[in-house]
């Protein structure tokens, strides 16, 4: 394990790139250093959507090789991406992890709660990719690859630059389709516009008070409570990537028949909450004895240790934004824009056999099968995997990626 510096920098019409191994914004805590497998090189983009991007890359001694774009989810890093990077390099490609906007050692964007997290939607992150792309002297992407929010940035991507974005790759959550607009009803009376509350969240009216954690990541108290939870960060990180994980035995899911509260209530409580609780209340009694750290070989603490460092410096705003902009109907918005319009490039999806992410929303997983990307040329579901299918099981993951990639036409 060894950490690579370079100097120097050029420009592109795009923005220029800097191999100066130092943070190019100051921020509060010094950076720490990041281990890295030999071939695996750290870099800043500067000028991508005002944002100087933080970007891993693999493969990028060879010339015109064909780009890879890694977009990681929530609560992770470009670090997420450190098992698989290089035997993707090995099977011909140039392939590139950034730190997303809102995450690690990416600067430029606003870590206020009341500021301008409309800048954190999707519609933005997709634009960050591309311009990063263009940036690094890629004119097409030859496969996008997202987890978690990176896949719904990803299938973004995907769906409206097909012409740049040529293949998709989906890990953990499933491409449900653009929403739909109001059809047929030019003719109809128009709709009381009066005023009236808000109606109550079907979860917060069952019988045991509940919310989902889109609701949850959505309100103002939920970074601070994350951060400085009774427990510690370390503590509570390790007790969210356990519960979401493989190695936690009630993690069995299956299809839910409906959208409706009682049906969303069968989710573990790291998806649908107590009411009163905080993500680091829900998943403190599932935290892992010192024997389960200490058989986690595919996050030891070391590794995990990175995670925290970062996330106690930056925080988890930027992250959390775009669940706001989820909530408040920012997304939304913009995807309808592309109502009724399918993903049409060559598609696979990709998660764990213990990931309930494959079945939210209800219905996607079907839909995208369908309907919602009609070359859906690849799906899997690996044995031992959970949510974070990249790190648990790195092997499988990355020999499927290359399979579904040597037949993408």
């Amino acid at each position: 394990m060894y950490r690579l510096s370079f100097g120097g920098g050029f420009d592109s019409p795009f923005g220029s790139i800097s191999r100066k191994k130092t943070n190019p914004m100051k921020t509060k805590d010094q950076l720490k250093d990041m281990e890295l497998p030999a071939g695996i090189r750290e870099r800043y983009v500067n000028g991508v959507n005002g944002l100087t991007v933080h970007v891993l890359e693999a493969g990028f001694d060879t010339p015109k090789r064909p780009a890879v774009l890694l977009l990681h989810g929530f609560p992770e890093l470009a670090y997420s991406w450190r098992k698989i990077m290089l035997p993707l390099a090995a099977a011909g490609y140039h392939v590139i992890a950034p730190d997303l906007r809102g995450y690690g050692r990416t600067t430029g964007w606003d870590n206020d709660y009341d500021g301008n997290f409309a800048s954190f939607r999707t519609h933005e992150l997709s634009r960050d990719a591309l311009g990063l792309m263009m940036a690094m002297g890629h004119d097409s992407v030859y496969a996008i690859v997202g987890h978690d929010v990176g896949a719904t940035v990803a299938a973004y991507c995907a769906l409206v630059r097909p012409d740049f974005f040529r293949s998709v790759v989906l890990l953990s959550c499933p491409f449900g389709g653009m929403p739909p607009l109001p059809f047929g009803v030019g003719e109809h009376p128009a709709p009381n516009l009066q005023q009236t509350a808000p109606a109550q969240d079907p979860l917060a009216s069952l019988s045991r008070p509940r919310k989902d954690s889109t609701t949850y990541f959505s309100s103002s108290g939920a970074n601070n409570e994350m951060l400085n939870c009774k427990q510690g960060l370390h503590n509570f990180q390790r007790a969210y990537f356990h519960v979401k994980s493989a190695d936690w035995s009630q993690n069995k899911p299956f299809p839910l028949t409906s959208g409706t509260a009682e049906e969303f209530a069968k989710l573990p409580t790291y998806y649908v909450l107590d009411l009163d609780k905080t993500m680091p209340e829900s998943v403190a009694p599932y935290m892992p004895s010192q024997n389960e750290i200490a058989a986690c070989k595919w996050l030891p603490d070391i590794d995990l240790d990175f995670y925290t460092q970062e996330f106690k410096r930056t925080g988890f705003q930027g992250g959390l934004n775009w669940y706001r902009c989820t909530t408040n109907g920012l997304n939304r918005s913009d995807l309808e824009l592309f109502s009724g319009h399918t993903i049409d490039v060559p598609s696979c999806f990709i998660s764990g056999i213990a990931d309930w992410a494959t079945f939210r929303p209800p219905g996607a997983l079907e839909q995208m099968q369908s309907q919602a990307c009609t070359k859906m040329e690849s799906f899997h579901i690996i044995e031992g995997a959970g949510h974070w299918v990249q790190q648990e099981q790195p092997e499988q993951l990355t020999g499927l990626i290359v399979d579904f990639l040597q037949h993408v036409k």
